[in-house]
């Protein structure tokens, strides 16, 4: 089930919109405030932003530009303002979508519909499996980070795959060669705390902000998603 988040601060709109999504067959969640808003895309799981630029705390411009620096989440501003100034600026921000205040639930819904049918269409092909940001294909080993691919070498997809076969699960140094080292002289040339450092980097590289995996000293690493 999609799920969208709300952000707008006039309570009787937010009702409305909800209503009309949930009565579709989506998920929602409404936040008031603009400082709401990356932290719950950051927490992964959301597939359209519908988002209102007249916040009361910032503008919807300045969440969808901070917004644009780590995800490509469809946005779809919700607005007061119809100057053709306005929707440009919006989209040239990385908005998908503009629809002005009043609006027709109906023609909301389906514009969310039709962002999550192109979203869908651009996403990996059958045989991966999506967990929060991570998209990973285990026959091709090949894993996406928020939908960009992953340069990674043997040891580090083996690293990657085995956290995410277990999220939130600590899993010792032992345990993660288990899964793919050749044998003990070859991994006492190239550690698994080594691979997890470039791992780290590349996810880094990918927008990972703050870092998914953690390190339990003494114990192992965990991926968080």
């Amino acid at each position: 089930m999609p799920l969208i988040l709300i952000a707008e601060d006039e309570p009787a709109i937010a009702d409305t919109v909800l209503y009309a999504l949930r009565s579709e067959g989506m998920d929602a969640e409404h936040c008031q405030l603009a400082r709401e808003v990356v932290p719950r895309v950051r927490a992964g799981g959301v597939d359209v932003v519908v988002l209102d630029v007249g916040l009361p705390d910032a503008s919807g411009f300045d969440v969808c530009r901070e917004l644009r620096g780590f995800s490509d989440v469809p946005v779809i501003f919700l607005t007061a303002r119809n100057d053709e100034i306005d929707r440009v600026l919006g989209l040239e921000l990385g908005a998908d979508d503009y629809v002005a205040k009043p609006f027709s639930p109906r023609e909301l819904v389906a514009r969310v519909r039709a962002r999550l049918r192109r979203a869908h269409a651009a996403a990996p092909e059958a045989g991966w499996i999506r967990q929060g940001d991570f998209a990973i294909d285990r026959d091709g080993h090949r894993v996406h980070y928020r939908d960009r691919p992953l340069d990674l070498t043997r040891y580090e997809y083996v690293l990657l795959a085995a956290l995410l076969q277990r999220p939130g699960a600590i899993l010792s140094r032992t345990q993660l060669m288990d899964r793919g080292w050749d044998s003990d002289a070859e991994s006492m040339d190239r550690t698994v705390d080594t691979h997890v450092k470039t791992l780290r980097g590349k996810l880094r590289a990918a927008g990972a902000d703050p870092d998914p995996i953690r390190t339990h000293r003494g114990l192992g690493y965990a991926i968080e998603i």
